[in-house]
């Protein structure tokens, strides 16, 4: 028989959802910068693929240097405990098109 002492062992959760930038303008400053906010909103750790680079959701640097224009597609990973509702949240920017065209 094995006794648990101590922290209980947290089981992260991991998320992910391939999205396309669907706005004219690609992701230039603004929306990046609603992804960016919306990602910092989330207690998970955000990651943005596009290719082979893979930043950080939660910085508006990292994120414009994607340079993901129309078109482009990109995955959206989120690990931690809310994991599902952040990749639901973020993906539903992309596709309201961050509120423009």
């Amino acid at each position: 028989m094995f006794a648990l002492y101590g922290e209980f062992l947290r089981v992260s959760q991991r998320a992910s959802i391939h999205v396309k930038v669907l706005n004219r303008l690609g992701l230039h400053a603004r929306p990046a910068m609603s992804l960016v906010d919306a990602a910092s909103a989330c207690k998970s750790t955000i990651l943005i693929r596009k290719g082979g680079q893979e930043v950080d959701g939660k910085s508006i640097m990292q994120v414009l240097m994607l340079g993901a224009i129309k078109g482009a597609e990109l995955e959206i990973i989120a690990e931690g405990a809310d994991a599902e509702a952040a990749v639901k949240t973020l993906s539903e920017l992309f596709q309201s098109r961050f509120g423009e065209d």
